[in-house]
């Protein structure tokens, strides 16, 4: 059960026992708790919602912008900075090796290449021996086995110390690493603009509920205890 609701719901049967029973140390116990458990379940409901009259409240989904923000200067100032990065792609050797390239490379059409090796072929002077036996398309036979061929050296490149360590190098260049912060800054921005205010407050709201539930709790308890304290100084 909600932890708010049976601290103020405690709070109200000692309030309301200690008045028809007329104890009072139960009654001042109980009223002490219940203003200190509404007090603070008051302070939490004004982050998320808006209460009429009452200045400051729903203070979350009022500044949302703000928090939209925050969280975008936390991600570029503390995750995404040229320092991680570069630490990411230079601090050892198996950084930049660990980049496979190999799904790019098998998706990229090389079918132009073949094309070209072949006009390559026609201005050359081997043109005329390609002619006489029949043009381009005598070596039509050969585009497949040539693509193959191409893609699977193109991929031990990649694999390459040689290849990995220029791959390193260019990468670690400023205006690659500025590059990649401002791609990475557009797409943290894309997506914060997707939020709303609604959706914001249930972040948030769904984060720290738990813990401040527990401010409602402790409310009471200390309400309760200064209760019992003003209540027996009663009787001295």
């Amino acid at each position: 059960m909600n932890k708010s609701f049976i601290t103020n719901l405690l709070a109200l049967v000692a309030t309301l026992v200690g008045y028809f029973i007329e104890h009072n140390i139960l009654f001042t116990v109980g009223l002490f708790a219940l203003s200190g458990a509404i007090t603070n379940w008051l302070a939490v409901h004004m982050l998320f919602e808006k209460v009429p009259g009452l200045y400051g409240s729903g203070v979350i989904p009022a500044r949302f912008e703000d928090f939209k923000l925050g969280i975008r200067n936390l991600m570029m100032e503390q995750f995404f900075t040229e320092e991680n990065i570069d630490r990411f792609l230079a601090g050892s050797k198996e950084s930049a090796a660990s980049i496979d390239l190999a799904p790019v490379i098998n998706r990229v059409d090389l079918a132009p290449a073949f094309d070209n090796f072949v006009d390559v072929i026609e201005q050359s002077s081997f043109g005329s021996m390609l002619a006489m036996m029949g043009g381009k398309e005598a070596l039509a036979p050969l585009k497949e086995p040539f693509i193959e061929k191409m893609r699977s050296s193109v991929v031990d490149i990649s694999k390459s110390e040689e290849f990995n360590h220029i791959l390193r190098e260019e990468l670690e260049q400023p205006n690659i690493m500025e590059g990649m912060r401002e791609k990475v800054s557009d797409i943290i921005q894309k997506r914060l603009d997707e939020l709303t205010p609604q959706l914001v407050k249930e972040i948030i709201q769904e984060m720290i509920r738990t813990h401040l539930g527990w401010l409602v709790v402790w409310g009471g308890v200390f309400g309760g205890i200064i209760g019992f304290i003003a209540a027996i100084s009663k009787t001295f």
